[in-house]
């Protein structure tokens, strides 16, 4: 028997990633919110790595990044992403593509304010990506931060968020036999309504 196809019966795809990420949560030990995230840079080269999904709005889903590591130049750059969510203990995944937009505004404030003290200065020491000669190096820009802000750092004017505002989002559950359950939503623009259909696995 393969998936029970009412777990496609969602009438918004947020909700339908809210509710399989809630269900995954448990036997997903560490970090059911992880998410592997592309891009592309100028020579058209793919990157992937994985990030953590940190909201999944009514319209959008948002991490947060160091904005001059590669990865904040890349999606700064093409202004598209795509990423997946892969639930192992739910043989289910979530492929996101669409627009890229910052938030580096009250939003990612809130969002810093509420990370670890270390985090926080980490976020100030770091030049993601960039050549780093020994790992002393780091930990001194860190104590170099600790210093100049003591235990309230604001956030860095190189450190906020992206919202991924999808225009495809599919859904895809393992069956028996290879015979997978999937399903795809596709809007033209973001303040368009969504079409969706069932795909061959």
């Amino acid at each position: 028997m393969g998936n029970d196809i009412s777990i496609f019966g969602a009438d918004d795809p947020f909700v339908l990633t809210r509710a399989w990420m809630a269900e995954a949560a448990p036997g997903e030990l560490a970090d059911p919110n992880a998410m592997s995230l592309a891009t592309v840079d100028a020579a058209g080269m793919p990157n992937v790595r994985v990030v953590l999904l940190k909201d999944i709005e009514d319209d959008a889903f948002v991490f947060y990044t160091n904005y001059e590591g590669a990865k904040g130049q890349e999606l700064i750059a093409s202004g598209k992403a795509a990423f997946v969510l892969h639930w192992k203990s739910l043989a289910r995944q979530v492929r996101v593509r669409g627009l890229v937009e910052k938030e580096d505004g009250a939003v990612a404030d809130a969002y810093y304010r509420s990370r670890p003290l270390e985090s926080r200065l980490g976020a100030w020491a770091s030049q993601q990506s960039r050549p780093l000669d020994r790992r002393e190096t780091l930990i001194a820009g860190v104590e170099t931060a600790r210093a100049r802000f003591g235990d309230d750092p604001p956030r860095p004017p190189h450190w906020g968020g992206f919202r991924i505002l999808p225009l495809e989002i599919e859904f895809w559950a393992d069956g028996a036999f290879r015979l997978h359950d999937r399903e795809r939503w596709v809007r033209v623009t973001v303040d368009r309504s969504w079409a969706k259909s069932r795909l061959y696995p």
